[in-house]
């Protein structure tokens, strides 16, 4: 039977593992571009994919790695957001200019 030195490892284990609350390690990915948050999300995985860190170190490092994909999918919705909205902007001008052109001709 294993004793209180083992349940402690995995009492640090499932608390090491646990997603960091807002204001934490992870905040200043709030502020970075998408091109910093990609940059460093491709080192996080390199270091991971060596697997030469610690237990902690990976999942500290995994943490990090969700937030900073989450950051890049963040700047990907908005860009597509903008994309969207300029082709609608595009479209509705187009109809209207179309629309002025077809009563000019029957006038």
């Amino acid at each position: 039977m294993r004793g209180p030195a083992h349940a402690a490892r995995l009492d640090r284990i499932v608390t090491v593992a646990k997603t960091p609350e807002p204001g934490t390690a992870n905040a200043d990915i709030a502020e970075l571009s998408f091109e910093q948050a990609r940059d460093e999300l491709v080192r996080v995985v390199a270091e991971l994919e060596q697997g030469s860190s610690t237990l902690e170190q990976s999942l500290a490092l995994w943490e990090r790695g969700e937030a900073l994909a989450r950051r890049c999918e963040e700047w990907l919705v908005g860009a597509r957001a903008r994309l969207d909205a300029a082709r609608s902007a595009a479209g509705s001008a187009g109809q209207a200019a179309g629309g002025e052109a077809a009563v000019e001709l029957a006038d």
